[in-house]
């Protein structure tokens, strides 16, 4: 497998670049909530990243402005920083793991490099790369920790839970994934599709397939993947091949988790979870 030329690195992104900037708009403050209220009402401007904490089932919704915690109660603050937590995963119960930028009047590294929550996001600690990395995305596998690096455009691995880090290969991507079972193989979208690696992100094959924004690949080996107009495709090969599913309603995606048995995915209007696949949508938020 080869890494993509600098050519197609360089314009990696044009395609779903898009989908990022339209999410990050500009709102009203709200006092009520600490965050921010967009056209939808929500209160928060963007999400960058969904979870289901296996503890008790909950499903969190990390955010331009903070963590939230959306359950039958509804949506609730999880913290109160006011982060902007970018790339997030959870990893265990009640354990999660964010990057971003520090809140209003927060006394702490820009960017945030990794950090992790072992009390659902109540409180944050930071294990590596303070002030210098801003993960755009997570993913753990089989004890690998995989971060998008959008700061220097570079995949980075830790086999110590994120202490250390390992660089590997360089590419403009907006999302990725990783077999759950298997840390060779990873996935990114990029421009002209979805790229695969079988050598732990050292190295990406020509992308192929559909022209994906987000990925999730599912405990179950079923790869998940949206595309920048809301349309979820269906992988069962590793991303060798897809099959179109339902759509997403809200308007522009911003997130996709696959959790055991349920698809989230988090638009420009809200929260939805499918619990067939991806065929049919009902909204969290």
């Amino acid at each position: 497998m080869n890494t993509p030329p600098k050519a197609l690195r360089g314009t990696a992104a044009l395609a779903i670049a898009t989908v990022v900037l339209t999410g990050c708009s500009s709102s009203t403050p709200d006092a009520s909530t600490g965050g921010h209220t967009g056209a939808t009402g929500l209160p928060y401007e963007h999400v960058h990243g969904l979870g289901v904490d296996p503890a008790d089932g909950a499903a969190y919704v990390a955010t331009h402005d903070g963590l939230f915690r959306a359950d039958a109660g509804g949506l609730q603050r999880a913290d109160d920083t006011g982060r902007d937590l970018m790339g997030f995963t959870i990893t265990g119960p009640g354990t999660f793991l964010s990057s971003g930028h520090p809140g209003p009047g927060e006394q702490v590294a820009n960017p945030l490099g990794l950090v992790q929550s072992t009390d659902a996001g109540a409180n944050w600690t930071t294990l590596g790369l303070a002030g210098e990395v801003d993960f755009h995305a997570l993913e753990v596998s089989a004890g690998t920790v995989f971060g998008y690096d959008a700061t220097h455009q570079v995949l980075r691995a830790s086999e110590d839970g994120g202490r250390s880090w390992q660089t590997r290969a360089a590419l403009q991507a907006l999302d990725i994934a990783a077999d759950p079972a298997n840390p060779a193989a990873l996935l990114a979208t990029v421009q002209g599709g979805v790229a695969a690696s079988d050598d732990g992100g050292r190295s990406f094959a020509a992308p192929t397939g559909p022209q994906l924004a987000y990925l999730s690949w599912a405990s179950d080996g079923t790869v998940y993947g949206l595309d920048p107009q809301g349309a979820v495709f269906v992988s069962d090969d590793g991303a060798a091949s897809w099959t179109p599913a339902g759509v997403v309603p809200g308007g522009r995606p911003q997130a996709l988790t696959a959790t055991d048995g349920a698809l989230l995915a988090a638009t420009a209007g809200g929260v939805y979870r499918s619990d067939d696949g991806g065929a049919t949508f009902v909204p969290m938020t």
